[in-house]
């Protein structure tokens, strides 16, 4: 029986760590969430040496001062978990910037290997990283690594076994005279308590940074007062002897001495290769530059709708063939009616949607792999300032084309306040995959094939300049003051991994089917119960208008009938709040219960064409443009802005924001004679 490893594997977003997961585990690993969170997690299983090592990918984190919730996920996890060594994952292009973390994990007292990834990156640059002398001023494995050419992969793994048989959990890290000695009265102290003297150390030095985490851990036990008293001393004595109030800013500080120390020795930076520049002049030209970028992004949305059209017709067949076979199956009764006529067609509803958003998700993972999307953020700074947003804003708005929820774990790049939260605030107005479908159904139902890639191509233009907009009058009415200045890194051209980009393809589409059977699966299956009862004295239901959908529906028309919605439609605006998606789910299963004696064929499509009007059409796809997320965003959105005022606004402003304009249109689309 084989004795279990279980390895942490850590490291700053876009070090490649999920590359390396891929080349350790040749494709087979397995995808799910941490416990009682939506943060992604995947875990590799391998066999070596009569050990079964599991290596747990967490999320990627700037430092143990974590802001974002998949932040705090990381380092819970480090605090807390169960694992018996680190993999400390190093982008070498980059190693000043990584090797903070690096530090801030050394005090750990866990056995820790660094692993320098993408170094084929720097050699072939013309740059070097001494391993040995960097292993030896630190005092743990320093390993060169390139997940892309599976390069040093397997010695890797070994150096996982011999550490564990063999390594200790130390290290040669030592701070200035003024910080040891803070460290050294404050160790006395932690050594009293026998759960806290094993990490003494490590809980001294966050508590110099006033690391919340640590404090609430030591903050009941009987040193407490003791502790507090000299922590306090300390942090005023340091203040004054670095002459620095900030905490914080003395321990950052003094890391960066030691990082200046080690790249100096052991790092050889590569140069800027002519190359670069060369398509640089091109990507970021002040004339050239931005109408490249919407011609990038226009050809995107073209190849979305056209291609992602295609496999449509053939997944509504095998759709429909399967709700047949279930339903021939199943004995006749409610559940085989709920499943064959609630569930499945409404769910087939929504994957049919499927290729079209791996092709828009494939696209924007291509672009921003390839650097590209750093450098239209910089191209994009002044147009942004123009808009009250920063040149940084870029990334977590077209992050949020993908997924609203990562979208506001990337505003952790926005170190001012106001732009940080002026960013999360229009962030709903940059439509995520989810509402592709919608899009989708309603272009295909109103518009003729050869123009709908341009309107797909229109309403995410449209969504970003009201989301632009929004931004300029956040700026003007609530968060008036600069931006910050504009830096930022630029990251090397790199081509692409394949495996990678399938790999995250066919996560991506697991976690959607996923998604879309739990969502979509349960929401039609309410659906169906309301729509179906109650029954008449005959044991028959009643129309569908009389039934207890069609009730509750009736009572919230109100709100949206100024907006050209019947019942419906009403009920698929409040549905798509639980996920985007649900609102296609929604009136798949609504119009096929209405819609029994169709001819088999006839698909949502054409039912949209039929039962909705044109200017409803049109708000209800305003609607979606721009009000609130699906629920699991509002709740990432919660977790990072804590004050009341500004949770109120999140609700409210893209809600009304997105009634107001739905109405407008519709009244001016009657103007003109609609």
């Amino acid at each position: 029986m084989s004795q279990t490893i279980r390895v942490a594997l850590v490291g700053q977003p876009n070090v490649g760590k999920s590359e390396l997961i891929n080349a350790i585990s040749g494709a087979s690993f397995k995808v799910g969430n941490f416990a009682g969170v939506t943060v992604e997690k995947k875990e590799v299983h391998v066999t070596r040496g009569g050990y079964e090592v599991i290596i747990t990918d967490l999320p990627g984190i700037y430092s143990l001062n974590a802001y974002a919730p998949d932040e705090e996920v990381t380092k819970r996890f480090l605090l807390q978990g169960a694992y018996d060594l680190i993999i400390n994952v190093i982008d070498s292009n980059a190693v000043s910037k990584n090797l903070d973390l690096t530090l801030q994990l050394l005090e750990l007292d866990t056995k820790v290997i660094l692993c320098f990834n993408m170094i084929d990156e720097v050699e072939k640059s013309g740059g070097s990283i001494d391993n040995v002398t960097l292993s030896k001023a630190l005092g743990v494995p320093v390993m060169l690594v390139s997940a892309k050419e599976t390069r040093g992969v397997d010695v890797l793994v070994q150096k996982i076994l011999e550490m564990h048989a063999f390594g200790e959990a130390n290290h040669n890290l030592v701070y200035d005279r003024n910080i040891e000695m803070a460290l050294e009265r404050l160790c006395a102290l932690l050594e009293k308590d026998e759960a806290l003297a094993p990490h003494k150390r490590f809980y001294a030095l966050r508590l110099l940074e006033n690391d919340k985490d640590i404090y609430r851990l030591i903050h009941d036990k009987r040193i407490f007062l003791e502790f507090y008293e000299v922590l306090l001393h300390e942090q005023a004595k340091l203040g004054i002897l670095e002459a620095e109030e900030n905490h914080a800013f003395v321990m950052a500080s003094a890391r960066s001495s030691i990082i200046k120390f080690l790249c100096s020795i052991a790092v050889k930076q590569p140069s800027y290769d002519a190359l670069s520049r060369k398509i640089d002049t091109l990507l970021i030209h002040k004339l050239f530059g931005l109408p490249l970028f919407f011609a990038i992004m226009w050809l995107l949305f073209q190849v979305t709708f056209v291609i992602g059209e295609i496999p449509m017709a053939w997944i509504e067949e095998v759709v429909g063939a399967f709700a047949d076979v279930v339903k021939n199956a199943l004995p006749e009764g409610v559940i085989n009616q709920a499943i064959s006529e609630g569930v499945i067609p409404s769910i087939g509803a929504v994957i049919g949607f499927l290729p079209n958003i791996i092709i828009l998700f494939l696209g924007i993972n291509l672009l921003e792999q390839t650097g590209y999307m750093a450098r239209t953020a910089y191209l994009l700074d002044g147009i942004f300032k123009r808009f009250g947003l920063h040149g940084k804003s870029f990334i977590p708005l077209v992050t949020g084309f993908g997924c609203s929820i990562p979208a506001y774990i990337a505003t952790k790049t926005l170190k001012n306040p106001k732009d940080k939260l002026i960013t999360m605030l229009v962030i709903s107005f940059f439509s995520c995959s989810a509402r592709l479908p919608v899009y989708v159904l309603f272009v295909s139902a109103f518009f003729e094939p050869e123009n709908a890639g341009n309107l797909l191509f229109a309403i995410y233009v449209i969504g970003a300049i009201l989301g632009l907009v929004a931004a300029r009058i956040l700026r003007g009415l609530i968060f008036s003051g600069q931006s910050e200045p504009f830096v930022m890194e630029m990251p090397k051209y790199r081509l692409p991994s394949l495996f990678a980009l399938l790999k995250e393809l066919q996560i991506r589409s697991i976690l959607f089917l996923k998604r879309a059977g739990l969502f979509i699966g349960s929401a039609s299956l309410v659906i169906w119960f309301l729509s179906t009862y109650p029954l008449d004295e005959y044991g028959v239901s009643v129309p569908l208008e009389q039934s207890y959908i069609g009730t509750i529906g009736k009572a919230i028309e109100p709100v949206f009938e100024p907006l050209g919605f019947d019942w419906k439609m009403s009920i698929a605006a409040i549905t798509g709040l639980a996920a985007k998606e649900v609102a296609v789910g929604t009136l798949a299963a609504l119009n096929s219960v209405e819609m029994e004696e169709s001819e088999p064929s006839e698909g949502l499509i054409a039912v949209v064409r039929e039962s909705i009007d044109f200017k409803a059409g049109v708000a209800f796809l305003i609607l979606m443009m721009v009000y609130s997320p699906c629920f699991a965003a509002m709740g990432a959105f919660f977790s990072e802005v804590k004050e009341t005022k500004w949770r109120l606004l999140y609700l409210l402003f893209p809600n009304i924001t997105a009634w107001v304009l739905a109405y407008s249109v519709v009244h001016l689309l009657a103007f003109i004679g609609y």
